[in-house]
């Protein structure tokens, strides 16, 4: 199975001649050991933070139509926080992104038993998973693009799924304004692999207190995946057309979602366009192209659970979009999605590519 992460984000504000820089912080402590940061920057003026807890972005500042920065993901201020309030705010999800049914799977004859985090089921790898551990900072470049490599080993058992999993994540900034996630992971023994990045998206900025129910999105979907009463789907690929899940032509969110999108395209080699999330106050827009054959859509109904964010502002309810490039959920149990097997000798990758610009009309 193959699948790099890589978000761009296009402004077209800075020459490529311009070096991008990579700087190390320290993002406070976990039982008396440090929590590296490291802050991506450009010419451009665009910025990340990247904390190693969860191998998380935790900031991404970018402007507005009229040229003024805000921060546009939700996080928090210190990493007590992201521990208090595990609500996987720009986390790495893994070992498997979303839900698998009755916190089990089956791989060649063998049950494997999960632990049950979400009713009856698995969510995003079980009570841990890869957004609540230390990662490890491997490499700090600056040059022509700015990066981080974290990289985090996942012993053979854990959370109960099969094989040794090593996995590396490296965030990149150019002066194309391309900050880039790409992921890869290998395995000891037959496994099932699904990572993916949960930011949430709020473009008039993560404090300003709106929502993203006026936020316009566009999605290369003809099908999603309806879903019993747990959150798993059925096994239907359901046709969107002229229902509530039609994003086929750019409109408003207006309700809660929390739903797997089929994409048009299924898995490809190369990453193609397949959503926009639009402003129209600020201007911003986000444009979403993926190599994966699913995009879960969560509009943050439960955030306001979630805490106090960045500056103390208490997160409410559908402060947030999250939009998280993925395979299908409960594949390992559902033959018929595309497969989620990785097998020793095999690297698993994944790209996907959020452009960022400020031309959403008002």
């Amino acid at each position: 199975m193959k699948a790099v992460f890589l978000m761009v984000v296009g402004l077209g504000l800075a020459s490529s001649a311009l070096a991008a820089e990579a700087r190390r912080e320290t993002f406070g402590q976990i039982d008396g050991r440090p929590v590296p940061a490291v802050v991506l920057t450009n010419a451009g003026g665009v910025k990340a933070r990247i904390i190693a807890y969860g191998a998380a972005l935790q900031a991404l500042e970018t402007p507005d139509r009229d040229g003024q920065v805000a921060d546009i993901v939700l996080g928090y201020d210190d990493v007590a926080q992201y521990v208090a309030n595990p609500s996987y705010l720009g986390v790495t999800l893994g070992r498997y992104a979303n839900r698998i049914a009755k916190a089990g799977f089956t791989l060649d004859g063998q049950r494997y038993a999960l632990a049950a985090t979400n009713g009856p089921n698995t969510l995003h790898g079980g009570q841990v998973g890869f957004g609540r551990v230390l990662w490890a900072i491997a490499e700090l470049k600056s040059g022509d693009e700015a990066s981080v490599t974290l990289t985090h080993v996942s012993p053979d058992g854990d959370e109960g799924f099969p094989g040794a999993l090593s996995v590396s994540v490296t965030y990149a900034l150019n002066d194309r304004n391309e900050l880039a996630i790409r992921y890869s992971a290998t395995t000891t023994r037959p496994t099932v692999v699904n990572l993916s990045n949960h930011s949430y998206f709020n473009l008039a900025g993560a404090g300003s207190g709106r929502t993203i129910l006026d936020d316009r999105l566009t999605l290369a979907a003809e099908r999603y995946t309806p879903v019993d009463a747990t959150g798993i789907p059925t096994g239907e690929l359901a046709p969107v057309a002229g229902g509530p899940f039609d994003f086929k032509a750019a409109r408003v969110i207006g309700q809660a979602y929390d739903h797997n999108f089929v994409l048009d395209g299924t898995v490809t080699a190369e990453p193609r366009a397949v959503a926009r999330l639009e402003d129209p106050r600020s201007g911003r827009a986000v444009q979403l192209l993926t190599t994966e054959p699913g995009l879960q859509v969560y509009t943050g109904a439960w955030l306001k659970g979630a805490g106090r964010g960045k500056g103390g502002h208490a997160y409410g309810a559908y402060e947030g979009v999250a939009l998280e490039p993925q395979h299908f959920p409960d594949s390992p149990n559902q033959p018929a999605f595309p497969s989620v097997r990785l097998e020793p000798g095999q690297t698993y990758r994944q790209t996907s590519i959020f452009r960022l610009s400020a031309d959403a009309a008002p």
